[in-house]
């Protein structure tokens, strides 16, 4: 039997030696284009006209019509043109007859769900290709007998196809995006010529890179720079052809290593991503001088800049926004983009992401921002479209907000995961054969994660009875909280499974401790445990008090060892250990006597206390001691990324927190900044701290990830990041830290649903070894039910929320 571990590892294996090896097939990751592949197809030989130039092409088509009896990747509008060409190539050839028969079933059955997507907004794209397919079949008897619904829907596209060729001059296509005759075997006899076709060519031969476009000059004036390009095309890609040729291969790569990102591999190809990352930096700073982008730059090379930007940003590179920000400059490119937003979806998706890993004072990236969010909430509002769905998610949340086992589930999941960026008539995707062990991989992975989950927060749970601190009988019981939201955003396997468990250890004794001092404990017992936490000894203790220090005595012993194992050392950590939770409770004590005697402190009195009482400083600080490389505990003065994370953490808390606390008579910084200024409103106290949050998020950003700029080793400075994302999860737009219901669906997701997969073909339903059974939770009519339900995995406990 083979276990998962080793199952992952083979796997990861079997995808570097494909993927990664020197001989690999950069072209074999993009799915081909059956439109384009048609339309070579349909090139006769010079020497025997009655056959086709690109026979292989042919063989092709025949081979790769879907079952359902579709050509293309997806059975949505964009497999329509793709169907039709390719029906029109076996007709000129007289061969597939039964495969145009199933094609026509196929146009016949659904072209009323496929014309449905774009009935009131139809993309430039479709306008300009549909028409003209329909009228080469109807040419080789291929006619359509379309219902009166979808008939009228055609009448609207062809006028808006009129609307487009009217609107658009062929002597200023540099203006179009993609240019209008990189559409050319779609354009009207009337409307190009052979002069137009000479001054457009491209040095390779081709029609702006389009294989498609290309066929069509070649066929049409028999231009020999035409015909060397198709030639080297056939033999560079002798199967099938891609929509565009040549592509950009350091774009391809960049897209393997988002999609190995975003499927929650990137830790299994650590070494493999840097290299590349080093080649893209390289060039980069070769050409950094001499970036000046022309207005006739494409969606792709946006796409492709937004994308190394991110990458190169977050991985500790120094890279200027003007890296991608270029686009900002051109105002005749910005209003093209605002026409025709469906085309830059993709690329303007990149763009807002990359504005995400913004510092200070960095202007291009807010003005890119805005303007990238303006078109996504534009290309939301249609409804349509395979990216509406990631687009909303982008502009919903936050990416501080976001926890990246959660986004590596929706990424898996996503039907439209596998979209690298727009091509002239439709998406391109990762190819079949990668995108099945990709997601294979991914699934493997996520769903290992979820068994090792189970498996601690079981361990969590038993702690938390065995320690008493489940049976307190007031405040929060939030061990499951607290391990999921660390869990869900320190992701790394396995060798980071007693960091996850310390600091979810830390936070559920932190919210017990903090609801004592808030609620039940007198003053006069506060001020007993505080002392006996300064001196480590629990004499004179009894009841929360005794249950609370024993707790953190029983951690801070087991931490101390395990750290002396750990590093074969022996080096006592436990006082460095001891003097954080001291400043720590002492915190609490302050905030405690302030509360209960009406003091009121001033503003930055009170913030130097409740960034300490936050207790983010103990969660990371602690943990920071078992990453490789190890950080030894420093007190104050705090370091100034470590600074940083307790103020952000302390406003979030305040800024969602102050009505309750207001209710209770606590201090919150929104209220003492009120305090301060009896003219200010609520919301210009809360929008004076949100203000202050979004500087300081940007100085913290910019010490998490530029090399250099902090003592903290790389794991380290994770997990100062994980934290705050943690903390801006808990306290994003309410405070969903105190709700007993906000987080219970993100938590089934994240520890115990199994996946849906996409394909059922693509994941064996025993990939995981193992015949046991477990129960987990999920819910149902926003309550939460603990439904029997069956998963093959290892044996692991129950797991209540």
């Amino acid at each position: 039997m083979e276990l998962p571990l080793s199952c992952i590892e083979r796997r990861v294996q079997k995808i570097k030696k494909n993927i990664f090896s020197s001989n690999f097939d950069i072209y074999s990751f993009v799915c081909f284009s059956s439109y384009d592949t048609a339309w070579l197809a349909m090139i006769p030989d010079s020497k025997y006209p009655s056959q086709p130039m690109f026979k292989n092409y042919l063989e092709w088509l025949i081979k790769n019509q879907k079952a359902e009896g579709f050509w293309g990747e997806s059975d949505t509008i964009e497999c329509l043109p793709a169907t039709i060409v390719s029906m029109v190539a076996l007709t000129k050839w007289n061969t597939g007859t039964l495969m145009i028969e199933k094609g026509r079933l196929f146009i016949d059955a659904n072209i009323d769900k496929l014309l449905n997507e774009v009935k009131e907004d139809c993309p430039r794209w479709l306008a300009i290709v549909l028409p003209s397919m329909i009228e080469l079949a109807d040419l080789v008897g291929l006619h359509f007998l379309f219902p009166q619904s979808s008939r009228d829907t055609i009448s609207f596209i062809i006028n808006r196809r009129k609307c487009f060729l009217n609107k658009e001059k062929v002597d200023r296509n540099f203006h179009s995006y993609p240019p209008l005759l990189s559409y050319l075997e779609a354009l009207p006899p009337t409307y190009i010529n052979e002069k137009d076709i000479c001054k457009n060519l491209s040095e390779d031969g081709s029609l702006f890179q389009s294989p498609s476009a290309t066929a069509k000059a070649f066929m049409d004036y028999g231009n020999k720079k035409c015909l060397a390009y198709l030639r080297s095309l056939s033999q560079r890609c002798p199967k099938a052809v891609p929509q565009s040729y040549p592509m950009d291969e350091d774009h391809i790569k960049l897209c393997i290593t988002n999609q190995l990102h975003r499927f929650g591999l990137a830790q299994y190809f650590v070494r493999e991503i840097e290299v590349l990352l080093t080649q893209v930096y390289r060039k980069y700073n070769k050409e950094k001088d001499s970036r000046v982008k022309a207005s006739n730059m494409s969606a792709l090379q946006l796409q492709k800049d937004a994308l190394a930007f991110e990458f190169l940003r977050t991985h500790g590179f120094k890279v200027s926004p003007l890296y991608f920000c270029w686009f900002l400059n051109h105002e005749e490119l910005k209003a093209e983009i605002e026409r025709d937003y469906e085309h830059f979806s993709n690329a303007m998706l990149h763009v807002f992401r990359a504005s995400n890993l913004m510092f200070c004072g960095e202007y291009e990236l807010e003005e890119a921002r805005t303007f990238s969010r303006k078109i996504l909430e534009k290309t939301v509002s249609t409804g349509k479209g395979g990216l509406f769905q990631r687009i909303e998610h982008e502009l919903s949340f936050p990416w501080f907000a976001r926890l990246d086992h959660l986004e590596h589930r929706g990424w898996i999941q996503e039907t439209e995961a596998n979209v690298l960026w727009k091509g002239n008539t439709s998406y391109n995707r990762v190819s079949g054969l990668y995108n099945d062990e990709l997601l294979q991989l991914a699934t493997l992975n996520f769903e290992f994660k979820q068994l090792i989950y189970k498996n601690e927060l079981t361990e969590i749970k038993r702690w938390v009875e065995k320690c008493g601190m489940s049976n307190m009988g007031f405040g929060r019981e939030k061990s499951t909280y607290c391990y999921f939201a660390v869990a869900a955003s320190i992701t790394s396997l396995p060798h980071d499974s007693y960091v996850r468990i310390l600091v979810a250890k830390t936070a559920i004794i932190i919210t017990v401790a903090d609801d004592f001092f808030d609620t039940v404990g007198s003053l006069n017992e506060l001020e007993i445990l505080t002392e006996a936490v300064q001196r480590w000894d629990s004499r004179g203790l009894s009841s929360h008090s005794k249950v609370i220090f024993d707790a953190l005595d029983g951690l801070v012993s087991e931490a101390s060892r395990k750290y002396l194992q750990q590093e074969g050392t022996s080096d006592d950590i436990s006082s460095n250990f001891k003097d954080l939770w001291y400043e720590t409770f002492l915190s609490w004590l302050i905030e405690a006597n302030w509360s209960r005697n009406g003091h009121k402190p001033s503003i930055d009195c009170y913030l130097e206390t409740g960034m300490t009482s936050v207790g983010a400083s103990l969660m990371v600080l602690s943990s920071s001691c078992f990453v490789k490389p190890t950080k030894k505990l420093r007190l104050t003065p705090y370091e100034p990324l470590t600074k940083l994370l307790m103020v952000i953490s302390r406003l979030l808390n305040d800024v969602e927190s102050y009505q309750r606390e207001k209710e209770e008579g606590k201090l919150n910084y929104v209220l003492v900044k009120m305090m301060e200024n009896p003219e200010f409103e609520i919301e210009d106290s809360i929008g004076f701290v949100r203000e202050i949050v979004e500087k300081k998020k940007k100085e913290f950003l910019e010490l998490v990830l530029i090399d250099g700029s902090s003592d903290f080793s790389k794991p380290s400075k994770q997990l100062h990041l994980s934290c705050l994302k943690v903390f801006q999860m808990f306290f994003n737009s309410r405070n969903s830290f105190d709700s007993n219901t906000d987080l219970v669906e993100d938590i089934n997701k994240a520890i115990y649903l199994p996946l849906k997969c996409v394909s059922p073909k693509t994941f064996p339903k025993k990939h995981i070894i193992g015949k046991h059974h477990i129960c987990f939770p999920f819910k149902h009519n926003s309550r939460t039910n603990f439904t029997r339900m069956r998963l093959t995995t290892p044996k692991v406990g129950l797991g209540f929320i």
